[in-house]
């Protein structure tokens, strides 16, 4: 059946569609995307404001005019925290229903950070064993570690790109004082989570996923050889802490010259790196596997296991 999954996150209102069968690895056939940036346009009240809120809806329904061109079959639509954490997130969503007539799945952390672990264990195989997560968003970030399609710790941080940008990297570069209260806060907040993982075994594999974390490592990374046709992208803490003080010596309008950094994560991709690299500190990882899939082919994995 062909699937579009409509991710309304922090940054993006992101349309993937696929043709997926269950059994099958679900293979995409068309993307259309909106550059939102939902955290510049929450109020002091932690409300989104009403040109954010139109944003949103008008992203919606370009999404579902793009879906219904590609011609899927269902649509999975969900949203993650800014809207999960919007003061007025219950009336953006009526608002965005009442519109366009899409019912937006609000996730929660903990459901972020499983179905994106089930995609990360299906990627990589059960040969992987014990595995590490590391997921990246624009306001969250994601922990997760098991032996299991289900991991046995999942965890959700306020820690995400574009949060931690706009809470701490306000000027374009940031100032080498906002980039070590961004540190000092990461750590912080990290300290804090790492006794959830206390006692367990130590990971077979650590994986990151996401769009930030697929940008790092083309910048930063390396490949390697594959099981299959496909290479593994690496990136170790070493390449990254060298590429992060030089990203934010640049202005945000020049770092999309590099490879892998996009204009859709131009902006937050030095935050995005220091929560990354006190991630993996933190963790005591020197380097890390990326993961292709996350968290909008976990959902279709689950969908299509509900369907069986």
């Amino acid at each position: 059946m062909r699937l579009g999954v409509l991710d309304v996150g922090s940054n993006t209102v992101h349309l993937l569609v696929v043709d997926a069968h269950r059994g099958g690895p679900p293979v995409a056939q068309s993307s259309h995307r909106s550059v939102l940036r939902l955290m510049r346009y929450l109020e002091p009240s932690g409300s989104i404001s009403p040109e954010g809120v139109r944003a949103v809806v008008d992203a919606v329904a370009a999404a579902v005019a793009a879906g219904a061109t590609a011609g899927i079959d269902e649509l999975l639509p969900f949203a993650t925290s800014a809207l999960r954490e919007a003061g007025n997130g219950p009336e953006v969503l009526d608002l965005v229903e009442s519109t366009t007539g899409v019912r937006l799945q609000v996730l929660t952390g903990d459901d972020e950070a499983r179905s994106t672990f089930l995609a990360v264990r299906r990627w990589f195989g059960w040969s992987a064993g014990e595995i590490l997560l590391l997921d990246i968003g624009g306001g969250s970030l994601e922990l997760a570690a098991g032996g299991s399609e289900d991991p046995d710790v999942a965890l959700s941080l306020p820690l995400g790109a574009g949060r931690s940008t706009v809470s701490f990297l306000h000027d374009d570069p940031p100032t080498a004082d906002q980039l070590a209260a961004l540190r000092a806060h990461v750590r912080a907040r990290l300290s804090e989570a790492r006794a959830h993982f206390a006692g367990r075994p130590d990971p077979a594999h650590v994986v990151g996923s996401s769009k930030t974390i697929r940008s790092l490592a083309r910048l930063a990374g390396s490949l390697a050889d594959g099981v299959g046709p496909q290479d593994r992208r690496l990136l170790r803490r070493s390449g990254l802490d060298d590429w992060v003080p030089r990203l934010a010596r640049l202005p945000a309008d020049s770092r999309p010259a590099l490879p892998g950094i996009t204009a859709d994560r131009t902006f937050q991709i030095v935050a995005g790196g220091i929560v990354l690299s006190e991630t993996m500190r933190a963790f005591g990882v020197d380097e890390l596997e990326v993961s292709p899939w996350a968290l909008r082919e976990g959902l279709i994995l689950q969908y299509l296991e509900r369907l069986s």
